[in-house]
């Protein structure tokens, strides 16, 4: 074992190159790669995940600004998926020994095709395969996980995508967080104030192609009797076909909100100096469109 561990630590001190001065440890090896597009600029944030021959996950994360990653591995097979925003994923493999550097050097991405946007026309959200959900802080610390149950939208497209128009209505006593009390309090004066503001609205004919699949869609959200400019980031998903052949376009989309924009607060409770819901709320929408009619 003595032996072993000297023999480790000579040719350790004897290696020379880009890794000379980097420590392994025992039965471990270093696994490299550069990320670079068709015309051979790094791509900096591209995802790599590098999974062992189970195709378990052993390591993740980012290509650095000059597009390339180190990564320090046990000895073994591993399998490498590389992918970034508007480019075809790259899938490769890799054996690494021990104290040595397995590097699969430049690695081109393809440019994706984008995916078929649907046909000029007036469309539909379908509900049942459709979501409206939001994430906000409670008590500055657990998350409240909740959704709106009942809501409608038309989406007039285009000719020119980025021409075209949405109109969302939510049903504001629909919230739904899944306890009763709270629920109830969300309704109330304190929040959403149902009684005098029944819906949310949400219209939109401004949608920018942000490259790839990527879309702003920027509009005005009227909450609580205040109305302010909102931009989704969303992703377009592509085109479909339903249980019965109908055609269908899918997306996802984030946005933030920030409660005093749309004077939203507990009014009672943070006089006290209690933030019982966080400033922010995250919005998520999963959204299936369908022809009209």
């Amino acid at each position: 074992m003595i032996g072993r561990l000297l023999g480790n630590r000579t040719k350790r001190t004897q290696r020379t190159g880009p890794l000379a001065a980097v420590r392994t440890p025992p039965d471990a090896g270093v696994l490299s790669c550069r990320v670079l597009d068709p015309v051979n600029a790094p791509v900096p944030n591209a995802e790599f995940t590098v999974s062992d021959a189970m195709g378990r996950k052993v390591v993740g994360g980012g290509t650095d600004p000059f597009g390339s990653f180190v990564a320090t591995v046990p000895a073994g097979e591993y399998r490498l998926a590389v992918s970034a925003e508007g480019y075809t994923p790259y899938r490769a493999s890799a054996t690494v020994t021990e104290d040595t550097l397995a590097s699969l050097g430049d690695v081109t991405l393809q440019v994706a095709q984008p995916p078929e946007l649907p046909a000029a026309g007036d469309w539909e959200i379908e509900p049942a395969h459709s979501s409206i959900a939001f994430t906000a802080r409670h008590i500055g610390l657990a998350r409240i996980h909740g959704r709106f149950n009942s809501f409608a939208g038309a989406v007039r497209i285009a000719d020119d995508m980025e021409q075209s128009a949405m109109h969302v209505v939510i049903g504001a006593a629909s919230i739904d967080t899944n306890v009763k009390m709270r629920d109830d309090h969300l309704r109330s004066a304190d929040f959403l104030d149902v009684e005098r503001f029944p819906t949310l609205e949400f219209y939109s004919d401004r949608f920018t192609h942000r490259g790839g699949n990527r879309w702003a869609v920027t509009g005005a959200l009227s909450l609580h009797g205040v109305t302010r400019t909102v931009t989704l980031d969303a992703e377009y998903l592509g085109l479909g076909n339903g249980m019965e052949g109908e055609t269908r376009a899918a997306c996802r989309a984030t946005t933030e909100l920030h409660r005093d924009d749309f004077t939203v607060s507990w009014q009672t409770m943070l006089a006290r100096g209690i933030a019982v819901v966080g400033p922010s709320i995250r919005i998520d929408l999963d959204v299936q469109i369908v022809p009209k009619g």
